[in-house]
């Protein structure tokens, strides 16, 4: 098991940035994929980025250019750096790491854009 913890939320005007950390309770080095997904009131989780241990990327085509994930493995940190935040970019934000094969999840940071 890993225990993730996610901060760097808040409250920020659309045009403006926000840094999201996660960090995790055991080595990154041992977490092959870690990602970053979000969810709104009556829908479904999705996917934001992903990356994996060889820091391949992948982005979900709305926030492509205008988010950046990134991982600190000797900090046991994970990063997404939201730059252009738009009202529809407001949702909980949840930190995801696959380890042996099982789905770690933290408690979520919430992320609300003002227009």
């Amino acid at each position: 098991q890993v225990q993730l913890v996610e901060s760097g939320g808040g409250l920020v005007q659309a045009g403006g940035s926000l840094r999201l950390s996660c960090t995790a309770s055991r080595s990154m080095f041992s977490i092959n994929t870690m990602g970053w997904y979000r969810q709104t009131p009556g829908k479904q989780r999705e996917l934001v980025a992903t990356i994996t241990s060889a820091e391949t990327t992948v982005y979900a085509d709305s926030v492509k250019g205008r988010f950046t994930i990134s991982r600190d493995n000797a900090k046991n940190t994970l990063f997404l750096q939201m730059n252009s935040l738009k009202p529809e970019d407001t949702a909980v934000y949840y930190c995801k790491g696959v380890y042996r094969l099982i789905n770690n999840w933290g408690q979520g940071t919430q992320v609300t854009v003002s227009s």
